[in-house]
């Protein structure tokens, strides 16, 4: 049975908010909220394969300590130009 775009935004928001790392909690629920409601299908497939990556790695792709894959390298760059931008 197939899920309801609608539930699984929602899953995958309440996913976006609990994680291990709160860093990682602030920065991915920020993103989900405005992001997910409007992806389509392989958006939000590819969303769901990257939240089940380990929370340290994410950490590092996001942080750009280390290149992300291939795979997820769009989405990440996505998820770090919508981080609030700090004033040196």
């Amino acid at each position: 049975m197939k899920e309801l775009h609608d539930h699984r935004v929602k899953r995958l928001k309440m996913r976006s908010m609990r994680r291990g790392i709160k860093e990682m909690d602030l920065i991915l629920q920020r993103f989900a909220e405005a992001n997910l409601d409007t992806m389509d299908d392989a958006g939000l497939s590819l969303y769901d394969a990257m939240l089940s990556e380990n929370d340290h790695d994410l950490y590092q792709w996001v942080s750009g300590q280390v290149t992300p894959p291939d795979t997820y390298a769009d989405l990440i760059g996505r998820i770090v130009e919508q981080l609030p931008k700090t004033s040196a």
